[in-house]
């Protein structure tokens, strides 16, 4: 879904990225909760910026993450 979508869902007003400074890797924060990002982010990259739930092949992990639209691979079936 586009920021501004998962914004309204979540009811928040703004998302910030960040840097942690010990490993380097970036994440966003909305309200109190966390989700990741794709590398598109750190090198500036983004140019259509959106949040997906994804599920980690290794960890079986649902978590957030903010990407490149398109971003992954995967084939669009249909659009409704």
């Amino acid at each position: 879904m586009s920021v501004a979508e998962f914004k309204a869902q979540h009811n928040v007003e703004k998302i910030e990225v960040k840097r942690n400074e010990h490993t380097g890797k970036c994440f966003f924060v909305y309200g109190f909760e966390t989700g990741a990002c794709s590398r598109k982010v750190e090198t500036g990259e983004l140019t259509i910026p959106v949040i997906s739930e994804v599920c980690s092949a290794e960890t079986g992990d649902i978590f957030l993450l903010l990407h490149q639209k398109g971003e992954g691979g995967a084939t669009t079936l249909a659009t409704l």
